[in-house]
């Protein structure tokens, strides 16, 4: 089964009362991890071409607030219908258990015992300033984070966050995450 475990960085902000159509934004970077091959890898808008037939051949994509926010704006420059592809949002999973949503900061923490190095907002800054090789790195390490968090729900069957001073358990059931839904392998909407 070929999971791809995603993170998308734009190079625009939105107004706040504009934050709802996330198709508006640029697309920046795309970091992601490719479970057939172990490998995480990073794309620009102008490498995109490259990025779709691994997307294509994808089972299952995994991120985080990839429902709501990664998907629609990959699908703003994918020529198919990522919508069509099985997704596990973390975000979502979290919020199914515990009524409401949390920053994967505070999973990354209390779960992993690690820290991320920036947030969204540093990230647009260092892309407009040029740094884009830290943009990438930094993508990067966003799916690392989403992709061990997500390998340690499924063998423990919970994640961890910071509630105040106390770590807490979410428990998750994880049981289908793995379970394919169809055949393997396959094209979903492009003819590649």
């Amino acid at each position: 089964m070929r999971e791809i475990t995603f993170d998308i960085e734009t190079s625009n902000i939105l107004p706040s009362l504009a934050r709802q159509d996330v198709t508006r934004l640029d697309l920046a970077v795309v970091a992601i991890h490719d479970s057939e091959t172990g490998e995480y890898s990073s794309y620009d808008q102008s490498e995109l071409p490259k990025l779709w037939p691994i997307i294509e051949k994808a089972d299952t994509l995994i991120g985080y607030n990839s429902d709501s926010f990664d998907i629609p704006l990959l699908n703003k420059y994918y020529p198919g219908d990522l919508t069509k592809i099985r997704s596990i949002d973390l975000m979502v999973e979290v919020q199914k258990v515990l009524g409401r949503r949390l920053r994967l900061q505070s999973l990354a923490e209390a779960t992993l015992k690690v820290g991320k190095s920036g947030n969204g907002l540093d990230s647009v800054r260092w892309w407009n300033e040029g740094l884009y090789e830290k943009v990438r790195l930094y993508c990067i390490q966003d799916v690392k984070i989403t992709r061990d968090l997500y390998d340690y729900a499924l063998t423990k069957g919970s994640l961890k966050y910071k509630d105040l001073k106390d770590v807490r358990d979410i428990r998750l059931d994880a049981s289908k995450w793995q379970v394919a839904q169809g055949p393997t392998g396959f094209t979903h909407t492009l003819g590649l």
